[in-house]
């Protein structure tokens, strides 16, 4: 194929996702910096994308997600797991389940922890408000007048939404009123990135405002093949579109936000990486950088599913007519059960006493259903999403081929660690634990997954194996830091070579307690500011409040004194 030159741009922006959308509107602010932002999918403007109730489709369709797969992981019986990525204006923040979770504030802190310095809690704070448009207001830790707009669904029509609130506290855990305020650790509403009853993605929040401006280039249907560097700096991008090379210049910077796939597959291509991994791949090796694509972290969960006494459940609304006149509903008003995504309570406990910070997240669903939206069984139920939190099992992607239309070896490793393991366990005893306090007694049926004959370890090890799915947070592929792993320094810059960046959820050194748009966006703000070499937010002091004895004595129920070590 002929290669095309085309004009040259002070910024280039690779990924129109949750991270580069944000970069495309902060870095083109300054009508003086012309930006150009690339993506491989095209508009987003989809009814299916748009309606929050919808969220399954995106997610399963090949025309807006990467449909990777895993290579058989090892721990889930050699199960390939699905990988959905993005690939769509807006990244993955166009199709996942618009959960905002931001994490728990020692996240942030571990993160300093690991060499990115100043990217603890206090440092970070500043920069989930300004991102944020709070439904009921600004405080200490929320903002009110950014860009994401971020609310809580329908406040909890549904009976079962409170009812498995109050099961918590019945089982001795805390309420908390906001768990992306001064206290993750409880039970309470959960929040999501909702305005007006529409998905509030990147792509709504921060880019459509920002594509009037004339200096903000967008193309879409590219596919980038490689960075292109001179030595040891990046001076700009190749990329196909239409069957046409095109190779663009970059004044200032390359911006890699490709996302925790993209991203390091990117770099591999570009000849940056571990020389073994380049190699195999028939890739010249133009820069050694061991831990590209290493450290790849991602979020388990399993469903808890259960029959509903009462005919009260979504199961009720997914026949044709239901869901039509839901659908016509939300078109003509933006409003009802298509404007929200049903995770309207949640939950973030520790799986025992001594545990530094909660490690579980629950989600609750007042249906019995897949992700794929399909029904779970006839009748009524409920179920609650329940995984472990902070895996510390490591995984990698890796570039098999030169070609760029050759998707990278995806392997996790999950489970791969016995704490990860023992954190699922906990997760089976402590569960059935809070569903089967008094607040649900008048709504709890027969148990339907796992069922009530998996009891001991080896059996509740085995269901795990064959039951649990991705909870769809890959990151930590290009971790930021300074150690021999580290892909990126704590100013985002790519180490050993200039003009080069990678701002998305790959450059967490660990991954958040929660669900990673959030602090994806987060980490986008910060380094729009780092990139125009703008003075930063000045660090909050904003107390944050951990357990206390009396939670730590009082959380030790019945399930959690049965868990010992195995």
């Amino acid at each position: 194929m002929n290669i095309s030159k085309q004009e040259a741009f002070d910024y280039i922006i690779v990924g129109a996702g949750s991270a580069g959308c944000v970069l495309a509107n902060r870095l083109s602010e300054d009508s003086n910096n012309k930006v150009l932002l690339v993506e491989t999918g095209g508009s987003d403007k989809s009814i299916f994308i748009q309606m929050p109730t919808a969220l399954s489709i995106p997610m399963n369709t090949k025309k807006y997600a990467w449909q990777f797969e895993t290579q058989p992981e090892p721990y889930l019986n050699n199960r390939r797991m699905h990988c959905p990525r993005g690939k769509v204006l807006g990244g993955s923040s166009s199709i996942n389940g618009m959960v905002y979770v931001r994490g728990h504030a020692r996240d942030f802190d571990e993160w300093q922890q690991e060499g990115a310095a100043g990217w603890d809690y206090q440092h970070c704070l500043p920069y989930f408000k300004k991102a944020e448009s709070w439904a009921f207001g600004g405080d200490d830790y929320r903002g009110e007048s950014g860009p994401l707009g971020v609310n809580n669904g329908n406040e909890m029509a549904n009976p079962l939404y409170k009812a498995f609130i109050k099961a918590g506290v019945d089982a001795g855990y805390m309420e908390t009123g906001d768990y992306n305020g001064a206290r993750q650790e409880g039970f309470g509403p959960m929040h999501m990135t909702i305005k007006e009853g529409v998905r509030h993605s990147t792509a709504n929040a921060y880019l459509r405002p920002a594509m009037s401006r004339e200096n903000l280039t967008v193309v879409t249907h590219a596919l980038v093949h490689k960075v292109l560097l001179a030595g040891k700096k990046a001076v700009g991008i190749r990329y196909e579109r239409k069957g046409q090379l095109v190779e663009v210049k970059a004044n200032k910077e390359v911006v890699l936000s490709a996302g925790p796939v993209g991203s390091p597959h990117i770099l591999q291509l570009s000849g940056i990486g571990a020389k073994a991994v380049l190699e195999k791949a028939g890739i010249e090796t133009l820069h050694e950088l061991p831990g590209v694509g290493e450290n790849l972290q991602d979020h388990l969960e399993f469903y808890f599913q259960f029959k509903c006494k009462q005919p009260i459940s979504l199961n009720g609304e997914l026949d044709w007519w239901s869901k039509l006149k839901i659908g016509v509903r939300w078109i003509l008003t933006k409003q009802g059960l298509g404007s929200t995504n049903h995770f309207e309570s949640c939950g973030f406990i520790r799986s025992k006493a001594g545990v530094e910070w909660p490690d579980l997240q629950y989600h609750f669903l007042p249906a019995a259903m897949r992700y794929d939206g399909k029904e779970a069984f006839a009748g009524h139920g409920f179920q609650v999403h329940i995984g472990h939190n902070k895996p510390k099992s490591r995984g990698a992607v890796k570039a098999v081929s030169a070609d760029p239309k050759a998707h990278p070896e995806i392997l996790f490793n999950y489970l791969q660690h016995e704490d990860d393991r023992e954190g699922f366990r906990d997760c089976v005893k402590l569960t059935r634990e809070i569903i089967n306090q008094p607040a649900l007694d008048e709504f709890r049926g027969e148990e339907i997954q796992p069922g009530m004959d998996v009891q001991t370890d080896e059996q509740i090890d085995d269901f795990v194996r064959n039951f649990v799915e991705s909870a769809y947070h890959p990151s930590c592929s290009c971790k930021m830091g300074t150690d021999e792993l580290a892909v990126v320094d704590p100013e985002t810059k790519v180490h050993g070579i200039d003009g080069l960046r990678v701002v998305d959820s790959s450059i967490f050194p660990t991954i958040p307690n929660g669900n990673l748009n959030a602090p994806t966006i987060m980490v986008a703000e910060r380094a729009a500011d780092m990139i125009l070499q703008r003075e930063p937010l000045p660090p909050a002091n904003a107390e944050v409040v951990m357990d206390d004895n009396w939670q730590q004595q009082q959380r030790q129920g019945k399930a959690a004194r049965e868990i010992k070590p195995q």
